[in-house]
């Protein structure tokens, strides 16, 4: 399978090809945003107008969208994926969406006779770059296998987590974990300043501890700073929550930490830090508790 179609060139998306066309794959690209696409293009890529168009000539198809409606809107109509779908041809799923919406798609690939893969990433844009992302499958296992390759070059490992919708599911559950400690780290350090105590001090105790991690060092001088580029932005892990938090809603399961933090990080993005880091909940926790000093 030589003859990729790649759908999505956002943040993740775009390094994430990139890693495929260096290994000499042939790329068949489609982006909403064309101009975004173009650094694949100058690096050997071929750009389509539509979804259909890149598939056409395609063995597998890479879907890595933000949200279900893009992914409903690349799948149907006569410009979508779904009309040039063959049998025998892969659609590897690498967007963050619900296990009930990956089962749905799933569902509509399958009727075309392709095989769909369940492979949402753990990692953000370095790990992307680096080919250094987890991969969370969900699928039959030789269709895993069948994928191996390519997955070897856009990650250190894969788990295979069993049916399509439990990739999805390992995809909701680290992310919760990661929206959770972010926020546990930012209110730590509010609690810690307002008693007086100096933020890089208390981050050098946090890096001391038994709590140190890599999350922790990797977003060090972003709470040092106050300054939050993009490796994972705040709107994502936002989404992310509010489908985690729907999804322990139907399975009638309590998770306390993840409602308030689906909240907190809702109320950040709706207050205008969507397009920073997530680690901004930080910049959200004091702003609610400015310093009275």
């Amino acid at each position: 399978m030589k003859n990729i179609a790649w759908i999505g060139t956002g943040h993740m998306g775009l390094p994430m090809a990139h890693n495929l066309l260096k290994e000499g794959y042939t790329l068949h690209v489609y982006n909403r945003t064309s101009e975004r696409a173009k650094p694949l293009e100058r690096a050997g890529a071929t750009l389509y107008a539509t979804p259909a168009e890149a598939t056409a000539q395609a063995e597998v198809v890479f879907v890595m969208l933000t949200k279900k409606d893009a992914i409903y809107d690349v799948l149907s109509g006569e410009q979508g994926i779904l009309s040039q779908l063959r049998a025998g041809m892969y659609v590897i799923n690498m967007s963050t969406i619900s296990p009930e919406e990956a089962k749905a798609f799933a569902k509509q690939i399958t009727d075309k006779g392709a095989i769909y893969v369940d492979a949402p990433v753990s990692g953000s844009v370095a790990p992307a770059e680096q080919g250094n992302l987890v991969i969370l499958a969900g699928g039959q296992a030789e269709d895993i296998q069948a994928c191996q390759p390519f997955f070897d070059i856009l990650g250190k490992k894969t788990i295979h987590f069993g049916e399509i919708g439990h990739g999805s599911s390992a995809k909701l559950s680290i992310n919760l974990l990661l929206g959770i400690s972010t926020q546990a780290i930012a209110e730590s350090l509010l609690i810690a300043e307002r008693s007086g105590l100096q933020r890089e001090q208390v981050l050098e105790m946090f890096g001391e501890s038994a709590v140190a991690t890599p999350l922790l060092a990797g977003k060090k001088d972003m709470f040092i700073n106050n300054e939050f580029p993009a490796a994972f932005m705040l709107s994502l892990i936002s989404k992310d929550l509010g489908l985690l938090t729907n999804e322990a809603k139907r399975l009638h399961v309590q998770l306390p930490l993840a409602e308030a933090a689906d909240q907190t990080y809702r109320e950040a993005n709706e207050n205008g830090k969507g397009e920073l880091d997530l680690a901004a909940i930080w910049l959200e926790l004091q702003e609610r508790h400015p310093n009275q000093s």
